[in-house]
């Protein structure tokens, strides 16, 4: 599988492709399933066509296909093989935000079926709607090049959608029991440091409990409760190649809850690489996202503060969080991949920059004392 370089030129370079075959070990009875579709599958959607697959090669988690029926193409999305963390990659849930928030939020793909039967694919999974569009990664896609300031249209209409997600009222898309708001964030940082603990790496764990307990003591009381999609960012979005300015999808919706809607802005700004960024504290962002022009960390907060009415004067804690917690996922992914549960070769090398994670999360704790 293609792998973006570390010196990436967004305007220039190659984007990834973001479909190809299937990769080695992640097969599925496809057979089996085709099957299955054919008798569940609402009626409108003509599964009379012969079935193909390949995959979206990019994610990093859960195991995400393009299935067709002729020319009817949809996603179909199940967790990753071998053990998983405790309420990770919960494809019921997924589908019970799928199969009814799209009436509600536009930008969310609709749900058809879900399928607790493991006989069928060897774990959950869920059928949705296939979009279309262009996903960002590190690299400009080519039919969106022509754009003026696109870097900083995209960012933007990002922050904008995130906006106005967090204004759907969870009620009014039957979504009103999806979690307990109340004790939301320290739940959160509870259960991130247990999940930590299950596959810590020695070498980081003093550093990242002297972070736990600062993130703890310094807890913000939260504003206002929302729906919660708990991992937005550039690559979970697809927009339209034709107007920067317009979100057409968000994806990976198996996290969704109710709770503080400034944990997405927090895990907004940990994906988002800023001007000022030292090289010793630099994230996840995918390489080439410095170069595309984005705006500052510091603009996304003010225009998401301006949309929201939300005080962002916190955002710093926020950043911290999801700093943090990125890093168990980092490591989370290398163990599964050191212990045979994940064949995808990116899983090798991913945890080599928890020491760089941690020095972000120390950063932002440092910026949000001066709060």
């Amino acid at each position: 599988m293609e792998t973006i370089p570390a010196d990436v030129d967004p305007f220039r370079d190659k984007a990834l492709p973001e479909l190809d075959a299937v990769r080695s070990g992640e097969e599925l009875d496809w057979e089996g399933i085709a099957e299955y579709l054919r008798r569940k599958l609402p009626s409108e959607i003509d599964t009379s066509g012969s079935f193909r697959v390949l995959q979206f090669p990019n994610g990093s988690a859960n195991l995400t296909y393009m299935i067709a029926f002729g020319t009817r193409e949809l996603g179909l999305r199940r967790p990753p093989f071998g053990s998983l963390a405790p309420g990770a990659h919960d494809m019921r849930r997924e589908y019970k935000v799928l199969s009814t928030l799209w009436r509600q939020f536009e930008l969310a793909p609709r749900a058809y079926v879900f399928c607790d039967d493991h006989a069928v694919a060897g774990a959950d999974f869920l059928v949705m709607e296939r979009c279309r569009g262009e996903v960002v990664r590190g690299v400009i896609p080519p039919t969106m090049r022509r754009h003026a300031n696109v870097g900083k249209r995209i960012g933007f209409a990002l922050v904008d959608a995130m906006a106005r997600f967090h204004r759907v009222g969870p009620g009014g898309s039957r979504l009103e029991d999806l979690g307990r708001p109340e004790g939301f964030v320290l739940r959160q940082l509870q259960g991130w440091k247990k999940r930590w603990d299950l596959v810590a790496d020695a070498r980081y764990t003093a550093p990242m409990t002297v972070i736990f307990d600062e993130l703890v003591a310094t807890l913000p009381s939260p504003q206002r409760v929302s729906l919660v999609h708990n991992d937005l960012k550039l690559d979970n979005c697809m927009f339209d190649p034709d107007n920067p300015d317009r979100v057409v999808a968000i994806f990976d919706w198996d996290m969704t809850t109710l709770g503080d809607p400034l944990i997405d802005l927090g895990t907004l700004l940990n994906y988002w690489p800023d001007p000022e960024d030292d090289s010793s504290i630099v994230g996840l962002a995918n390489p080439g996202m410095e170069r595309m022009g984005l705006s500052s960390r510091r603009e996304v907060v003010a225009r998401y503060g301006e949309l929201s009415g939300i005080d962002v004067s916190h955002a710093d804690w926020y950043a911290a969080f999801a700093r943090w917690k990125t890093a168990t996922v980092v490591q989370q992914l290398h163990h599964r991949w050191a212990v045979g549960d994940s064949t995808d070769e990116r899983m090798a090398t991913v945890a080599e920059g928890i020491g760089r994670l941690i020095a972000g999360a120390e950063m932002f704790l440092t910026a949000n004392k001066g709060s």
